[in-house]
Protein backbone atom coordinates (compact mmCIF):
# COMPACT_ATOMS: atom_id res chain seq x y z
CA UNK A 1 0.00 0.00 0.00
CA UNK A 2 2.78 2.39 0.50
CA UNK A 3 4.65 3.86 -2.15
CA UNK A 4 8.12 2.18 -2.53
CA UNK A 5 10.52 5.11 -1.96
CA UNK A 6 10.40 8.84 0.02
CA UNK A 7 10.18 9.34 4.21
CA UNK A 8 7.19 7.75 5.94
CA UNK A 9 6.34 10.69 8.82
CA UNK A 10 4.10 9.08 11.66
CA UNK A 11 2.81 12.11 13.73
CA UNK A 12 1.62 11.41 17.60
CA UNK A 13 1.93 7.61 17.59
CA UNK A 14 0.81 6.42 20.53
CA UNK A 15 3.48 4.20 22.69
CA UNK A 16 1.85 1.07 22.26
CA UNK A 17 1.87 1.61 18.26
CA UNK A 18 2.78 -1.27 16.31
CA UNK A 19 5.06 0.28 13.32
CA UNK A 20 7.85 -2.51 12.99
CA UNK A 21 5.94 -3.26 9.19
CA UNK A 22 6.72 0.13 8.36
CA UNK A 23 10.78 0.13 7.04
CA UNK A 24 12.85 1.70 9.57
CA UNK A 25 15.35 3.56 7.34
CA UNK A 26 12.51 5.63 5.99
CA UNK A 27 10.49 6.48 9.39
CA UNK A 28 10.76 9.34 11.06
CA UNK A 29 8.43 10.11 14.23
CA UNK A 30 6.51 13.54 14.88
CA UNK A 31 5.94 13.95 19.13
CA UNK A 32 6.28 17.48 20.83
CA UNK A 33 5.39 15.52 23.76
CA UNK A 34 8.69 14.96 25.63
CA UNK A 35 8.26 11.86 27.36
CA UNK A 36 6.95 10.19 24.22
CA UNK A 37 10.01 11.84 22.13
CA UNK A 38 12.15 10.12 24.33
CA UNK A 39 10.89 6.92 24.21
CA UNK A 40 10.98 6.64 20.41
CA UNK A 41 14.20 8.18 20.35
CA UNK A 42 15.20 5.20 22.46
CA UNK A 43 13.85 2.73 20.44
CA UNK A 44 16.17 4.29 17.36
CA UNK A 45 14.04 6.29 15.78
CA UNK A 46 14.94 9.70 14.35
CA UNK A 47 12.21 12.00 15.81
CA UNK A 48 10.97 15.65 15.31
CA UNK A 49 9.38 17.87 18.25
CA UNK A 50 6.67 19.51 15.43
CA UNK A 51 5.78 19.07 12.20
CA UNK A 52 6.69 20.61 9.09
CA UNK A 53 7.79 20.54 5.20
CA UNK A 54 6.70 17.75 3.16
CA UNK A 55 6.77 14.18 3.22
CA UNK A 56 6.24 11.55 0.20
CA UNK A 57 3.58 9.73 3.06
CA UNK A 58 2.44 10.60 6.75
CA UNK A 59 0.49 8.74 8.91
CA UNK A 60 -1.91 11.10 11.33
CA UNK A 61 -2.68 9.23 14.55
CA UNK A 62 -5.50 11.52 15.43
CA UNK A 63 -5.30 13.36 18.71
CA UNK A 64 -7.98 14.15 20.45
CA UNK A 65 -8.84 18.31 19.75
CA UNK A 66 -10.44 18.50 16.75
CA UNK A 67 -8.50 21.85 15.56
CA UNK A 68 -5.31 20.10 16.20
CA UNK A 69 -6.08 17.06 14.07
CA UNK A 70 -7.54 19.41 11.08
CA UNK A 71 -3.89 21.60 11.40
CA UNK A 72 -2.17 18.13 11.12
CA UNK A 73 -4.46 16.80 8.41
CA UNK A 74 -3.86 20.63 6.05
CA UNK A 75 -0.03 20.36 6.91
CA UNK A 76 0.42 16.67 5.83
CA UNK A 77 -1.44 17.90 2.36
CA UNK A 78 1.48 20.05 1.02
CA UNK A 79 3.01 19.85 -2.06
CA UNK A 80 4.74 16.63 -3.34
CA UNK A 81 2.48 14.35 -0.87
CA UNK A 82 2.08 11.43 -2.53
CA UNK A 83 -0.03 9.42 0.80
CA UNK A 84 -1.82 10.50 3.66
CA UNK A 85 -3.02 7.93 6.15
CA UNK A 86 -5.52 8.97 9.28
CA UNK A 87 -5.55 6.31 11.86
CA UNK A 88 -8.25 7.39 14.81
CA UNK A 89 -10.28 6.46 17.45
CA UNK A 90 -14.01 6.79 17.21
CA UNK A 91 -13.53 8.31 20.84
CA UNK A 92 -10.95 10.87 19.10
CA UNK A 93 -13.69 11.70 16.36
CA UNK A 94 -11.98 9.68 13.21
CA UNK A 95 -15.81 9.38 12.10
CA UNK A 96 -16.26 13.40 12.04
CA UNK A 97 -13.19 13.73 9.95
CA UNK A 98 -14.08 11.39 7.81
CA UNK A 99 -17.00 12.33 6.52
CA UNK A 100 -15.23 16.13 6.62
CA UNK A 101 -12.63 14.69 4.45
CA UNK A 102 -14.80 12.93 2.11
CA UNK A 103 -16.92 16.16 0.93
CA UNK A 104 -13.35 17.41 -0.22
CA UNK A 105 -11.32 15.02 -1.38
CA UNK A 106 -11.48 11.11 -2.14
CA UNK A 107 -10.47 9.01 0.15
CA UNK A 108 -10.28 5.26 0.43
CA UNK A 109 -12.86 3.04 2.03
CA UNK A 110 -12.43 2.95 5.86
CA UNK A 111 -10.54 0.00 7.68
CA UNK A 112 -12.64 -0.75 10.56
CA UNK A 113 -10.30 -1.81 14.11
CA UNK A 114 -11.59 -2.73 17.42
CA UNK A 115 -12.14 0.94 18.63
CA UNK A 116 -11.46 3.20 15.76
CA UNK A 117 -10.90 3.54 11.53
CA UNK A 118 -7.92 3.73 9.55
CA UNK A 119 -8.62 5.24 5.53
CA UNK A 120 -6.34 6.92 3.16
CA UNK A 121 -6.15 9.90 0.14
CA UNK A 122 -3.56 9.51 -2.19
CA UNK A 123 -1.88 12.46 -3.98
CA UNK A 124 -3.64 15.23 -1.67
CA UNK A 125 -4.25 18.67 -3.29
CA UNK A 126 -3.06 20.96 -0.47
CA UNK A 127 -5.70 23.79 -1.56
CA UNK A 128 -8.81 21.56 -0.54
CA UNK A 129 -7.29 22.05 2.97
CA UNK A 130 -6.37 25.75 3.49
CA UNK A 131 -9.05 26.46 5.73
CA UNK A 132 -7.84 23.67 8.19
CA UNK A 133 -4.64 25.60 8.43
CA UNK A 134 -4.00 26.82 11.71
CA UNK A 135 -1.48 27.32 14.14
CA UNK A 136 -0.38 29.76 17.61
CA UNK A 137 -2.28 32.57 17.32
CA UNK A 138 -3.08 35.58 19.29
CA UNK A 139 -6.53 35.27 22.04
CA UNK A 140 -8.67 38.10 23.08
CA UNK A 141 -6.89 38.66 26.01
CA UNK A 142 -3.41 38.95 24.01
CA UNK A 143 -1.63 35.52 25.27
CA UNK A 144 0.12 33.29 22.22
CA UNK A 145 -1.81 29.83 22.43
CA UNK A 146 -2.49 27.22 18.87
CA UNK A 147 -4.34 24.08 18.63
CA UNK A 148 -3.71 21.18 21.04
CA UNK A 149 -2.70 22.71 23.67
CA UNK A 150 -3.86 23.33 27.22
CA UNK A 151 -6.37 26.01 27.79
CA UNK A 152 -5.80 27.28 24.14
CA UNK A 153 -9.00 29.54 23.86
CA UNK A 154 -9.25 31.57 26.99
CA UNK A 155 -7.02 31.92 30.37
CA UNK A 156 -7.70 28.51 32.13
CA UNK A 157 -10.11 29.61 35.53
CA UNK A 158 -7.63 27.10 37.86
CA UNK A 159 -4.69 29.37 36.85
CA UNK A 160 -6.47 32.65 37.13
CA UNK A 161 -7.43 31.94 40.36
CA UNK A 162 -3.79 30.75 41.80
CA UNK A 163 -2.37 34.21 40.45
CA UNK A 164 -4.83 35.95 42.63
CA UNK A 165 -4.04 34.06 45.84
CA UNK A 166 -0.06 34.70 45.09
CA UNK A 167 1.95 36.47 47.61
CA UNK A 168 4.05 39.58 46.36
CA UNK A 169 7.15 37.60 47.77
CA UNK A 170 8.18 34.68 46.15
CA UNK A 171 11.90 34.57 45.75
CA UNK A 172 14.85 34.81 43.58
CA UNK A 173 14.43 31.59 41.46
CA UNK A 174 11.31 30.45 40.59
CA UNK A 175 9.90 27.22 38.93
CA UNK A 176 6.57 26.86 37.24
CA UNK A 177 6.03 23.42 36.74
CA UNK A 178 3.59 22.20 33.49
CA UNK A 179 4.02 25.96 32.92
CA UNK A 180 1.84 26.12 29.57
CA UNK A 181 1.85 28.75 27.25
CA UNK A 182 3.38 30.91 29.94
CA UNK A 183 0.28 32.68 31.66
CA UNK A 184 1.21 31.43 35.51
CA UNK A 185 5.25 33.18 34.55
CA UNK A 186 4.06 36.30 33.29
CA UNK A 187 2.91 36.83 35.96
CA UNK A 188 5.46 35.90 38.90
CA UNK A 189 7.68 38.03 36.66
CA UNK A 190 5.50 41.50 37.48
CA UNK A 191 7.62 40.73 40.63
CA UNK A 192 11.31 42.75 40.69
CA UNK A 193 12.56 41.03 42.87
CA UNK A 194 12.47 37.29 41.17
CA UNK A 195 15.83 36.62 39.14
CA UNK A 196 14.93 34.20 37.48
CA UNK A 197 11.45 31.82 36.35
CA UNK A 198 12.19 28.58 35.25
CA UNK A 199 8.88 27.21 32.84
CA UNK A 200 9.12 23.76 32.65
CA UNK A 201 6.67 22.07 30.08
CA UNK A 202 6.66 18.83 28.38
CA UNK A 203 4.66 19.98 25.37
CA UNK A 204 6.62 21.40 22.54
CA UNK A 205 4.64 23.52 21.19
CA UNK A 206 2.93 24.94 24.51
CA UNK A 207 6.57 26.12 25.55
CA UNK A 208 6.62 27.80 21.82
CA UNK A 209 3.64 29.55 22.14
CA UNK A 210 5.37 30.67 25.80
CA UNK A 211 8.51 32.03 24.24
CA UNK A 212 6.09 34.33 22.41
CA UNK A 213 4.32 35.33 25.46
CA UNK A 214 6.84 35.64 28.13
CA UNK A 215 9.78 37.70 26.99
CA UNK A 216 11.57 39.02 29.87
CA UNK A 217 15.34 38.04 29.97
CA UNK A 218 14.42 36.42 33.16
CA UNK A 219 12.62 33.60 32.02
CA UNK A 220 14.52 30.34 31.31
CA UNK A 221 12.61 27.71 29.23
CA UNK A 222 13.10 23.92 29.45
CA UNK A 223 11.20 21.34 27.29
CA UNK A 224 11.10 18.42 29.84
CA UNK A 225 9.17 16.42 31.57
CA UNK A 226 8.32 17.76 35.09
CA UNK A 227 8.04 14.91 36.89
CA UNK A 228 11.81 14.52 35.90
CA UNK A 229 13.42 17.94 35.34
CA UNK A 230 16.10 19.36 38.25
CA UNK A 231 17.21 22.66 38.37
CA UNK A 232 20.88 23.64 38.37
CA UNK A 233 20.48 24.58 42.17
CA UNK A 234 17.53 24.47 44.04
CA UNK A 235 14.96 27.51 43.63
CA UNK A 236 12.97 29.06 46.24
CA UNK A 237 9.32 28.52 45.18
CA UNK A 238 7.37 26.52 42.99
CA UNK A 239 3.78 27.73 41.21
CA UNK A 240 2.31 25.15 39.16
CA UNK A 241 -1.14 24.07 37.99
CA UNK A 242 -0.49 20.24 37.09
CA UNK A 243 -2.30 17.84 34.49
CA UNK A 244 -3.92 15.37 35.68
CA UNK A 245 -5.22 13.37 32.70
CA UNK A 246 -3.45 10.34 30.85
CA UNK A 247 -5.38 10.45 27.56
CA UNK A 248 -9.13 11.07 28.77
CA UNK A 249 -8.27 9.50 31.64
CA UNK A 250 -8.19 11.00 35.16
CA UNK A 251 -5.28 10.10 36.80
CA UNK A 252 -4.45 11.93 40.05
CA UNK A 253 -0.93 9.95 40.41
CA UNK A 254 0.30 12.72 37.62
CA UNK A 255 -0.25 15.61 40.28
CA UNK A 256 1.05 13.45 42.69
CA UNK A 257 4.59 13.51 40.80
CA UNK A 258 4.54 16.81 40.51
CA UNK A 259 4.13 17.42 43.90
CA UNK A 260 7.02 15.13 44.62
CA UNK A 261 9.03 16.69 41.78
CA UNK A 262 8.17 20.21 43.58
CA UNK A 263 9.61 18.68 46.98
CA UNK A 264 12.93 17.38 45.60
CA UNK A 265 13.58 20.58 43.83
CA UNK A 266 13.05 23.65 46.55
CA UNK A 267 15.52 25.02 49.16
CA UNK A 268 14.92 23.54 52.67
CA UNK A 269 12.81 26.61 53.56
CA UNK A 270 11.13 26.49 49.74
CA UNK A 271 7.94 26.98 49.69
CA UNK A 272 4.89 25.56 46.86
CA UNK A 273 1.85 27.06 45.62
CA UNK A 274 -0.83 25.18 43.86
CA UNK A 275 -4.07 24.51 42.29
CA UNK A 276 -6.24 21.48 41.69
CA UNK A 277 -9.23 20.36 41.01
CA UNK A 278 -11.01 19.96 44.02
CA UNK A 279 -12.50 16.65 43.76
CA UNK A 280 -8.32 15.33 43.19
CA UNK A 281 -6.62 13.66 46.51
CA UNK A 282 -3.64 15.29 46.79
CA UNK A 283 -3.24 16.35 50.67
CA UNK A 284 -1.77 12.91 51.81
CA UNK A 285 0.72 13.87 49.18
CA UNK A 286 1.31 17.04 50.37
CA UNK A 287 1.49 16.24 53.90
CA UNK A 288 3.91 13.22 53.27
CA UNK A 289 6.80 15.65 51.21
CA UNK A 290 6.19 19.21 52.77
CA UNK A 291 6.70 19.63 56.78
CA UNK A 292 3.96 22.36 56.43
CA UNK A 293 0.95 21.91 54.00
CA UNK A 294 -2.30 24.55 53.90
CA UNK A 295 -5.38 24.83 51.98
CA UNK A 296 -5.80 28.81 51.57
CA UNK A 297 -8.91 28.87 50.07
CA UNK A 298 -10.49 28.02 46.33
CA UNK A 299 -14.29 27.70 45.11
CA UNK A 300 -16.12 24.84 44.64
CA UNK A 301 -14.43 23.79 41.35
CA UNK A 302 -10.87 24.22 42.03
CA UNK A 303 -8.87 24.02 45.81
CA UNK A 304 -5.14 26.00 46.59
CA UNK A 305 -2.57 24.83 48.58
CA UNK A 306 0.22 26.60 50.31
CA UNK A 307 3.15 23.61 50.91
CA UNK A 308 6.52 24.90 52.93
CA UNK A 309 9.53 23.31 54.25
CA UNK A 310 9.70 19.92 51.78
CA UNK A 311 10.77 16.85 53.39
CA UNK A 312 14.45 15.76 52.82
CA UNK A 313 13.29 11.94 52.46
CA UNK A 314 11.73 13.10 49.26
CA UNK A 315 13.39 11.15 45.93
CA UNK A 316 11.68 10.70 42.09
Amino acid sequence: MLPDAGQITVVKPPLDARLMELPRDRTCIVEGFKPAHEAWKARGYPCEAEFGGSHATTIICLPRAKKDARALIAQAMAPGAEMVIIDGQKTDGIDSILRDMRKRVEVSAPISKAHGKLFWCMAPDAELFEDWRDGPALTEGGFWTAPGVFSADAIDPASALLVDALPDKLGHEVADLGAGWGFLSAHILTRADVEAVHLVEAEHMALECARRNVTDPRAVFHWADATAWTPGRKVDAVVMNPPFHTSRTADPALGQAFVRAAAAMLKPQGQLWMVANRHLPYEQCLQDSFANCFEIGGDTRFKLFHAARPKRQVRR
